[in-house]
């Protein structure tokens, strides 16, 4: 089962038209994703402690319809895939009142240490998101 974020699109996240900025998309996925680790029982503030953080290696996104001002979106986030170094997330963007699908992206990251350098993921960890591994419905 997907985990679910919804926020309300800020004036400061539009342009002078009330149309959403395209890079905010990709926050956007950042926050869903954190509020994701969260519902599934950690914080990432927990896996830093930890001594590992997650890096962006590769986005991709699409859009399919512009966001506006004030408008109530859900994301649907999917865990899709966990490997010894990296996990990827799949989003799917609506719009929460009429289901219309704005934007469908995926982002993948690396795990790596304080010092920058690529590790692996905990045993613990990478066990946990297993089991929570969802592909996201076909579109």
């Amino acid at each position: 089962m997907p985990t679910t974020t919804e926020l309300r699109v800020r004036y400061s996240e539009t342009d002078k038209m009330g149309v959403v900025y395209y890079a905010n998309y990709l926050v956007w996925c950042e926050v869903s994703r954190t509020e994701s680790i969260r519902q599934q029982g950690d914080s990432y503030r927990e896996w830093e402690e930890q001594g590992f953080a997650l890096a962006v290696s590769d986005a991709r996104i699409r859009y399919h319809r512009s966001a506006r001002y004030d408008d109530l979106v859900r994301i649907d986030t999917y865990l899709t895939e966990v490997q010894s170094r990296s996990v990827t997330y799949e989003y799917r963007m609506t719009l929460a009142a009429s289901g219309e699908l704005l934007v469908t992206a995926a982002t993948s990251l690396i795990a790596i240490a304080p010092n920058g350098r690529p590790i692996r993921l905990p045993a613990a960890i990478r066990e946990r998101l297993n089991a929570m591994r969802e592909a996201p419905p076909a579109r």
